[in-house]
């Protein structure tokens, strides 16, 4: 009897250690998930008008190396210099804090690259005010160092949700993106219950979920030695992608200092491309476009070239924004060229290369799968599946996120624990060598 009374008292104890956690991260997903709905409505709001404001009075664009200067100056204002979605990265990584002021520059900043016609998506700056809000609410809790990178990435998947209006694919991101090979399965009900509640805000507030219409090819295996090409393709694309980015911010950086200087002379670099004939097309984020591609199949042969280069000058020149959108219009565009020559239907494969590229560019395979079937329907899965892990192992070490960590080898189950991109910068290990 004695036995059975402690042995009752003990799942008693355990219960209520489960029941105690799960009203924390309740009330932690709740107050972080209802400012960034409320908040992430305001951003999409914002950036609609702003972009709204471009199309209605194009000599808006004139003012891109003005722009330039003033991102420069409330980035000094607000004291965040030189933070942008990295220092999230670190910051779930190490314990870091982060600067409260960051959210209010980010979303400034961000608002103004729209109105001027920067080419650079959102979701940068949902992911670092998001996670700037769920660092804010661990605080103010008191959660523990651990508890409190769970909240900042509760903030950046709650924040990417009421963006895009996918909360599995932003809830499986957000666990993910912080360390390649490892997802914290911890975070995954404060994360998706977060997600669910700024979603909500999102929908009540009348944001429109982000939703493309795909026709499916039937299953085949010719069809799937198809999509497997166009996957291998948009892992190289996904490549030269991040080597744009990061090569562009690291030479402009070298060669002009100055980030006055820079901010000038890339406004004024931006303004003359945009003046080019038919390129006003790659000012913002481009969703237009992705929507023709997706769509109705329709793409210029050489657009995903032009958004590299456009998006590679904006954020290397003091412009913020995201790189997500931007790798969905690459992606899209190449995938609607490419795949016709390769007997894919020109929709269908917009779509394969639209999330093969963002999987090649953030290293996320499972994440990419879930936001696929967000994004266009589950008819397609195993299309999407097979291209998310041939981009995943193809893109090798390279990334849109160095401080993103890859724990496990891409090739093998061993353990490696290389940062994206390290070989750029002379840290070269044994397995980063296989992708020089």
């Amino acid at each position: 009897m004695q036995k059975m009374l402690a042995r009752a008292r003990q799942y008693l104890l355990h219960f209520g250690l489960y029941a105690k956690a799960l009203l924390k991260w309740l009330l932690v997903s709740t107050l972080v998930g209802l400012p960034c709905g409320l908040l992430g409505t305001a951003f999409h709001v914002g950036v609609e008008y702003a972009t709204g404001l471009r199309e209605s009075f194009p000599w808006v664009i004139w003012t891109l190396p003005a722009a330039g200067l003033l991102a420069v100056a409330i980035y000094r204002l607000f004291g965040v210099e030189g933070q942008g979605t990295n220092n999230i990265l670190a910051e779930i990584q190490s314990g870091r804090g982060l600067k409260p002021a960051l959210l209010p520059a980010i979303f400034l900043t961000t608002l103004l690259t729209h109105l001027v016609g920067g080419s650079a998506g959102r979701e940068g700056a949902a992911l670092q005010m998001g996670g700037t809000i769920g660092f804010g609410v661990g605080k103010l809790l008191r959660l523990d160092d651990r508890d409190l990178r769970t909240a900042t990435m509760t903030g950046m998947a709650a924040f990417f949700s009421a963006l895009f209006g996918t909360p599995m694919g932003a809830t499986v991101f957000a666990m993910g993106v912080v360390s390649v090979g490892l997802l914290y399965h911890a975070a995954f009900l404060p994360c998706f219950m977060a997600s669910l509640v700024a979603y909500g805000l999102s929908l009540l507030f009348g944001v429109p979920p982000t939703r493309f219409a795909v026709t499916v090819p039937p299953l085949s295996a010719l069809m799937l030695l198809k999509v497997a090409g166009l996957a291998a393709l948009c892992a190289i694309v996904s490549v030269v992608f991040c080597g744009a980015l990061h090569n562009t911010e690291a030479n402009l950086h070298k060669h002009i200092p100055n980030p006055w200087l820079r901010a000038l002379l890339g406004g004024a670099a931006l303004l003359a491309l945009t003046l080019l004939p038919g390129n006003t097309a790659y000012n913002g984020a481009g969703m237009p476009l992705i929507t023709a591609a997706v769509e109705q199949g329709q793409a210029q042969p050489l657009a995903f070239l032009w958004k590299i280069v456009f998006t590679s000058l904006t954020l290397a020149v003091g412009f913020k924004g995201g790189e997500v959108v931007p790798s969905f219009f690459v992606g899209a565009c190449f995938g609607c060229v490419a795949g016709p020559l390769l007997g894919i239907p020109a929709g269908f494969a917009a779509a394969i290369g639209l999330i093969t590229v963002f999987c090649g560019a953030v290293n996320c395979p499972m994440a990419s799968m879930v936001l696929a079937v967000e994004l266009f329907g589950a008819e397609g899965l195993l299309f999407y599946a097979l291209g998310c892990g041939l981009a995943y192992v193809l893109s090798g070490y390279t990334g849109i996120y160095s401080s993103q960590r890859i724990l496990y080898d891409k090739l093998k189950a061993q353990f490696i624990d290389v940062h994206t991109n390290a070989y750029r910068e002379g840290d070269v290990t044994e397995a980063e060598k296989r992708f020089p």
